[in-house]
């Protein structure tokens, strides 16, 4: 679905997509793999990208419609927390087209630079 959006940069409206992103971060990886599980099931939702970091923080992202993501972040959350350690959960009802390359898990194209 798109939903037109007054672009602040130039001021000219655009459509946008509005397919959530949904976050869920755990310390662990089992916890992680049980709660993209979790999600993947109890929704329709695309596993798009998970990242470890220090601490053994683990990071799942799950893109979908709103409904749908919001449902996954629920049942992933509560199958993390009842298997291990459950750090936060967010959904994003339509992120700023900015953010795709560096957070939604598209990767950045010849010549793009990531966000560090």
């Amino acid at each position: 679905m798109l939903w037109p959006h007054a672009d602040w940069r130039g001021g000219e409206t655009q459509a946008v997509g509005r397919e959530a992103l949904g976050l869920i971060e755990t310390r662990g990886f089992v916890a992680a793999v049980e709660a993209a599980d979790a999600m993947c099931k109890a929704a329709r939702v695309r596993l798009t990208r998970y990242e470890v970091t220090r601490d053994a923080l683990v990071t799942i992202v799950v893109r979908g419609a709103v409904a749908d993501v919001d449902a996954a972040v629920a049942a992933g959350s509560g199958a993390a927390a009842r298997l291990g350690e459950l750090m936060s959960r967010h959904v994003i009802p339509a992120p700023e087209r900015d953010l795709e390359p560096s957070i939604a898990g598209e990767r950045p194209g010849p010549g793009d630079q990531a966000v560090p």
